[in-house]
Order: structure tokens, then sequence, then C-alpha cells
């Protein structure tokens, strides 16, 4: 392409944009503007990466490398389990964690510190005997617990208790009984039974203190 060439095309080019200025000059103007200020931008990072000096620089690398390093260390299976419950039972925790702030606020919560201080004393102080010897009461306890909640243990204990209701009526308490008195009675059907069951109840008493235990 020869000189006289290039000049008519730049002529040409200068023409259409100063064509293109006067339709547009409030368009031009802002494009100039922000032109500016992108340079002014550059210009304040390019004077900011220089005052940086080379330990700077490296430090600032080393900085990042550890950010880097602590954040791949925490990305564990445990720690994103752990972000899952979390985000799964938000509003349980929340409100576990104001319960456990208005126990610090009122002072509640140092005297259950201080109560698990002396539960975990006294179990301490608790000897191989002793606790042999709860171990066993508690054994026992659930075996009188078993035996009391037998179907006729539970009858028998209702049916005594039922007896024991009536005959303390106030309304018709009892009255001073002699010997005739009671030979009398002995041909009441009612006292003949209570009688039978009296013996029986002595019977199976007797046959179970004789069980080996």
């Amino acid at each position: 392409m020869s000189d006289s060439d290039t000049e008519v095309e730049f002529e040409a080019e200068t023409s259409e944009l100063a064509h293109a200025i006067e339709k547009n000059p409030e368009a031009v103007a802002r494009f100039v503007e922000r032109l500016d200020l992108v340079n002014e931008l550059l210009d304040v990072a390019e004077l900011g990466t220089g005052a940086l000096e080379d330990d700077m620089v490296v430090e600032l690398s080393g900085t990042a490398a550890t950010l880097a390093e602590a954040g791949d260390a925490a990305a564990t299976t445990e720690t994103v389990r752990l972000a899952e419950s979390v985000g799964e039972n938000g509003d349980e925790l929340a409100a576990a964690l104001q319960t456990l702030a208005e126990l610090q606020r009122t002072g509640t919560l140092d005297d259950l510190v201080s109560l698990a201080d002396v539960v975990s004393l006294a179990s301490g102080a608790l000897e191989d005997d002793m606790v042999t010897e709860l171990a066993s009461t508690g054994a026992a306890l659930g075996e009188v617990a078993d035996e009391a909640s037998d179907p006729n243990a539970v009858r028998g204990l209702t049916t005594l208790m039922r007896a024991l209701g009536e005959a303390s009526d106030p309304d018709d308490p009892p009255k001073p009984t002699g010997v005739l008195d009671v030979f009398r009675a002995i041909r009441d059907p009612d006292v003949r039974t209570g009688i039978s069951y009296v013996v029986s109840l002595a019977k199976a008493l007797g046959a179970s203190l004789r069980r080996p235990k």
C-alpha cells in the first residue's frame, strides 16, 4: 500500500470519527470520562504494586499458601458432616445456645458445674465393695418389682387392700369380741373363707421361706 493510499484511508477514518462525535457528543464525553477513570485506577494499582517490597511479596505469598493449606486440612469428611448437621439443626442449636446463655447470665450454669463436680467426687469416693453392694441391692429391688408385677400378686394385694378398707370403716368400727363371739363368727361363711385364705397364705409363706435362695 502506498503512502498516498494510507493518507486517504486515514483522512476517511478521521472524517467518520468527527462525524460520530458531532452526532453523539454526550456518549463520547461519557466514554472519555470512563477512560480517564480506568487510567487512574491502573496508575494506582501500578503504584501499589511498585510499593511492595520483595519481602512483603514473599510474606503475602506464604500467608496465602498457609490459608490454602488450612482450608484443605479443614475440608475433611468429618467437618463436612459437621457443617451439614449444623445446617440441618440450626434452629435447635440456636435455641440451645440461647438457653446456655441464659443459664450463664443467671449464674445457674456455675451451680450446675459445681453439682457435677460434687457428683464426680462422690462417684470416685465409692469403693469397690460399696459399688458391688449397691449393684446387688438394685438387682434385689428388680426381683421384688418383678414379683410384685405378677398378676396373682396384684390380685391378692388388691383383695387385701379392699378388705382392709372395709374393716377400717369409721362408720362401722369393730366391736369388742369375746371367746364366744369368736366361736359364733366361725359359723359365718365369709369368716370361714377369710380363715381359709389366711391358712393358704401362711402355707405359701412357709414354703417360700423354706425354698433355697
